[in-house]
């Protein structure tokens, strides 16, 4: 199966320009906890909601004026939409991510989470290994 059947062609996005809060109110509206940050439909990073926790709001910073620039994830692991989705999968297991970019001539075409595997028979499999691998224990200090 392909990455292109079952990925989230409408995509919400925010500029990198957008305040953290424009950026949570998105999240909220669509229900995700990820959202891709483009200019136009280049690829800029990856916002998610752990980002906000982490680097804004711990850091006592106001989200109505910290801009989204400041705490995205920039460069984030992407793939194609001809990409298998166990390979996908394979690929967000390694790099610890629950959602992946999907890009076509380096534009944003769509956004694959691992729910959109999971929901799907032949891909079941992928799923659980890619959960596997993205909760497995980091070194975490408190």
């Amino acid at each position: 199966m392909k990455v292109k059947e079952i990925m989230t062609k409408d995509v919400a996005c925010v500029q990198p320009d957008d305040t953290i809060e424009q950026a949570a109110k998105i999240m909220k509206q669509h229900g995700c906890g990820s959202i891709p940050v483009c200019w136009g439909n280049k690829l800029e990073g990856v916002v998610t909601d752990r980002d906000i926790a982490m680097r804004c709001v711990a850091d006592g910073k106001d989200g109505k004026q910290q801009k989204v620039k400041e705490i995205m994830t920039g460069a984030p692991a992407t793939g194609q939409p001809e990409m298998d989705v166990n390979e996908a999968a394979r690929l967000m297991s390694e790099r610890q991510i629950r959602r992946l970019p999907i890009l076509e001539n380096d534009s944003l075409v769509g956004y694959l989470a691992l729910g959109d595997i999971s929901v799907e028979p032949a891909s079941q499999n992928s799923a659980g290994e890619a959960l596997s691998g993205i909760s497995r224990q980091t070194n975490i200090q408190m």
